[in-house]
C-alpha cells in the first residue's frame, strides 16, 4: 500500500458497512471513519447521497497521488474484492488452483470454489429474504388506523408463512449443512482459515442469530459459527471502534 493513501470508510448504523469496517482492521489498513445515523423512518440521511448519489452505506472513498478527486466505491462486494486486492489481502483468499493444475477448468481447489461462490451468495441469495423478512415486520408494526391495523398483520404472516421463513429456514440449513462439510473440517465456510466471504457473509449470520431465538437448536453449526466470528480479533476491534465513536454497537439489521 502506498504510504500516502488515504482511506474513508462512510459507515451507517445498524447497516452491512461493519463487515467493510471489520476487513480494515482485518488488514490493519489505516482510515478515516465517518459515521452516520438513520432518520426516523430508519433511511440513511440525506447526506450520504452526497457521497454516492444511490446514498447507501458501505461507501469507501480513497485517495493518493494517482488520484484527482477521491475514488468512491460501493456495493460489499466490491468493496471487499478491491481492498483485498491492493491492500496485502491474499491470506484471505484461497488458493485457486491444485498444484500443478494452475490455470486448467475443474482444478480449482475446494476452499476456493467455496470461497468464489459465497462472495456472491451472501448478497445474491441470503440478504433477499432477510430484508423482506424486515419488511413484513416493519408492515405489521407500521402506524396505521386501528381499524387497518389486522389487514396488515394478516397480509405480513400469510406472506412469511407462505414464503418467506421457508426459504430462510432452507437457507440456514443449508448453511449448518456447509459448515458440517467444510473443507479441512473448518471451522470457517470455506476451510481451516478466514476469508474475505466469511467477513461478507457475517452481518446476515450473526444478525439473523440475533433475530431467531431457536436458531441455536435448529441451526447448531451456523449459531457456532456466528460465535466463532463474533470471536476474532479484527471483528472486535470493528466493535469497539463503533462503541468509542458512537457509544454502542448493535448487530442488528434494519
Amino acid at each position: 500500500m502506498a504510504q500516502d493513501t488515504k482511506v474513508t470508510l462512510y459507515w451507517l448504523e445498524q447497516s452491512r458497512s461493519q463487515r467493510i469496517l471489520w476487513l480494515l482492521e482485518e488488514l490493519n489498513i489505516p482510515y478515516e471513519l465517518k459515521t452516520f445515523k438513520r432518520g426516523p423512518d430508519m433511511l440513511a440521511p440525506q447526506e450520504l447521497k452526497e457521497v454516492h448519489p444511490l446514498g447507501k452505506s458501505p461507501v469507501i472513498g480513497i485517495e493518493n497521488e494517482n488520484t484527482t478527486k477521491p475514488l468512491i466505491l460501493a456495493e460489499s462486494g466490491f468493496i471487499t474484492e478491491y481492498l483485498c486486492d491492493h491492500f496485502n489481502g491474499e491470506r484471505l483468499v484461497p488458493k485457486r488452483y491444485k498444484e500443478g493444475k494452475e490455470g486448467q477448468v475443474g482444478a480449482e481447489t475446494d476452499e476456493w470454489i467455496r470461497y468464489r461462490y459465497y462472495m456472491h451468495y451472501a448478497e445474491g441469495s441470503l440478504m433477499p429474504f432477510l430484508l423482506l423478512s424486515l419488511v413484513m415486520n416493519a408492515l405489521r408494526n407500521a402506524p396505521v388506523p386501528f381499524f387497518v391495523k389486522p389487514l396488515t398483520s394478516i397480509v405480513a404472516s400469510k406472506v412469511e408463512s407462505a414464503f418467506i421463513n421457508r426459504n430462510i429456514d432452507n437457507h440456514f440449513r443449508f448453511l449448518d449443512e456447509q459448515l458440517k462439510t467444510a473443507p479441512g473440517g473448518g471451522p470457517y465456510l470455506c476451510g481451516k482459515e478466514l476469508t474475505a466471504a466469511d467477513i461478507l457473509i457475517s452481518f446476515p449470520i450473526i444478525a439473523a442469530m440475533i433475530r431467531l431465538p431457536e436458531g441455536a437448536e435448529k441451526y447448531p453449526n451456523v449459531k457456532a459459527y456466528a460465535d466463532l466470528l463474533q470471536g476474532t480479533e479484527g471483528y472486535k476491534k470493528a466493535v469497539k471502534k463503533i462503541e468509542e465513536v458512537e457509544g454502542k454497537f448493535e448487530a442488528i439489521m434494519s
